[in-house]
């Protein structure tokens, strides 16, 4: 991962970062872990105030796929208010490891 991509702002994943934290989730069309990873982290977004999930379809995004060193979909990224990545995982993640990793964020 290059410099530049230990943060992500909203001009990079356009859209919006949450006040407190963000979930960016990197999915793709036939990807069924995608569906449940979704449910995850809209169901943890919605729990704490400030913290938002962006969806972005990797296909459609292969320049931050690269950038970011994607391999597979679903993968996740838990962000700081200022865009800087705490943590990142591939594969669909249990809702207690979302709301551990989310809690470093708000640090």
């Amino acid at each position: 991962m290059t410099p530049e991509a230990e943060t992500l702002g909203a001009e990079a994943l356009g859209a919006e970062l949450g006040a407190r934290a963000t979930l960016v989730q990197f999915s793709s069309a036939f990807c069924q872990p995608c569906r449940a990873t979704r449910r995850v982290l809209e169901d943890v977004a919605g729990m704490v105030e400030g913290v938002a999930h962006v969806e972005i379809d990797a296909e459609s995004r292969l320049d931050l796929v690269r950038e970011l060193e994607i391999v597979g979909t679903p993968t996740v990224f838990v962000l700081a208010a200022d865009g800087r990545i705490v943590r990142r995982a591939g594969g669909q993640p249990r809702k207690a490891d979302v709301i551990v990793a989310l809690g470093e964020a708000l640090l």
